[in-house]
């Protein structure tokens, strides 16, 4: 009876963020977590290795790399060295933010000025995290609930692609939608039918059966599972980095952007996930780590990585927050950039099950930013900056409007056209600077 007392007190540990919980049992959540964006790690590479017209032989080796590293970065966050790392339940993966400029880069330079830009641009976002107390105050809590809402509706799309099949000729296919809805059905029956922290797992289980009616339709591929070897080690300096002043500039510049994605992610989890505000401790660390990993990433001749989205809309939705049960999944993601056969399987996962899975969780990230902004408060002044932000934020980025920036110098479009949520940083900031601090609007006496 206490034996039984104390291995469900360990499996509580889940909604902890310290405490041991089983290892039989940490290793589902801990996949959950790895799972929801795994195949989101690897497609920014894939895009810009083929922009900068890579081998697939050279794309392969850093796809290896960038699981690895997206391991380690994510076990610093977890268990931080020193100032470095924030101590929070965050899963960081290559992110999305430099997809656009990278390729431009690697379009005009080359792989190797792309290489030399992350490098840079990473140690420079590390600085600025270690000495976020002195600029800290610009970030203010209507600007962190307006990019994470805004990064919430930037995955809508990605949700919705996967969904439909991804980047292929048969997008928004019969085939594809119904295993897209197989998949999200069996997510939401888990989730009402489940009982106890099983329901947690919710995701993983939809994956497992959208997964296996993919096998038996014949739209897995695990011919490649084995074609790289058993073991193979990620390599250091696989291409030599180059260094362009205009390119480390833009990088720099997405780097900030990208920073202020990380300072809504983290407020975001420990919001829904802690029920707390967030310290700034916890965000100096995190971007730190987000920038001196994304150097050592560049090294590895990876793009940058970052704090991923869909943990947010996970821990959202599950409340698994344990640090060990993160751990698990971090270590199964640096064992898959030792072993290619467990990449190659991982990313034999269709996109329409990714997206069944991960469009509910994209919607829930948009809802946790709205919840961000009504803590703070939706006074006149707030109002006034959500509303201008989000009008020209989204408005000037849509793809049908997108000819309003023609005016502007390429590495300007390259860096704002299409990403809703540099404009929506960049347009909160300033109105947050030079708007009065009050603004309400004073009622009329007789």
């Amino acid at each position: 009876m206490e034996k039984r007392k104390e291995t469900s007190s360990s499996i509580s540990n889940i909604y902890q963020l310290d405490g041991r919980v089983p290892v039989a049992k940490a290793i589902p959540f801990g996949l959950q977590h790895i799972l929801a964006m795994f195949v989101a790690n690897l497609t920014p590479i894939m895009l810009i290795g083929a922009a900068s017209g890579l081998a697939q032989d050279q794309i392969t080796m850093l796809l290896q790399n960038a699981m690895f590293m997206a391991g380690i970065a994510t076990l610093i966050q977890l268990y931080p060295i020193g100032r470095v790392g924030s101590k929070l339940p965050i899963v960081m993966g290559v992110s999305f933010t430099f997809v656009t400029i990278l390729s431009y880069i690697g379009t005009q330079y080359g792989y190797p000025t792309v290489v030399g830009a992350v490098i840079v641009g990473g140690i420079f976002e590390g600085i600025i995290g270690l000495f976020a107390k002195y600029w800290r105050g610009i970030i203010t809590p209507v600007v962190s609930g307006l990019v994470v809402t805004t990064i919430g509706y930037s995955l809508l799309t990605v949700g919705v692609r996967s969904f439909g099949g991804g980047y292929t000729e048969n997008f928004g296919s019969a085939q594809n939608l119904m295993l897209g809805l197989i998949t999200l059905a069996a997510c939401l029956l888990f989730n009402i039918f489940a009982k106890s922290y099983w329901k947690q797992l919710s995701v993983l289980f939809g994956l497992l059966v959208g997964y296996v009616v993919a096998i038996f339709l014949g739209v897995v591929d695990l011919s490649g599972i084995l074609s790289n070897g058993i073991i193979a080690f990620p390599r250091i300096l696989p291409i030599a980095p180059e260094f362009n002043i205009n390119a480390i500039v833009s990088v720099c510049i997405i780097f900030m952007v990208s920073a202020a994605e990380t300072i809504g992610d983290t407020s975001a989890v420990v919001a829904k996930g802690l029920d707390r505000e967030i310290t700034e401790k916890e965000i100096s660390g995190s971007l730190a780590c987000d920038g001196f990993a994304s150097s050592i990433t560049g090294l590895f001749g990876c793009p940058p990585v970052t704090s991923f989205s869909q943990n947010v809309g996970l821990i959202a939705m599950t409340k698994v927050v344990n640090r060990f049960t993160l751990m698990t999944g971090a270590i199964c993601m640096i064992l898959a950039g030792f072993i290619p056969p467990i990449g190659a399987f991982f990313s034999s996962i269709p996109d329409s099950v990714l997206g069944g899975c991960t469009i509910m969780m994209f919607g829930t990230i948009m809802v946790s930013g709205i919840e961000m902004l009504a803590r703070a408060e939706f006074t006149q002044r707030n109002i006034i900056i959500t509303a201008l932000s989000l009008a020209v934020g989204i408005g000037f980025t849509s793809a049908s409007e997108i000819a309003i920036w023609g005016i502007f110098p390429k590495m300007v479009q390259d860096v704002f056209s299409a990403n809703c949520v540099a404009v929506v940083f960049v347009v909160s900031i300033v109105l947050s600077l030079i708007l009065p601090k009050n603004m309400e609007i004073e009622k009329i006496t007789d």
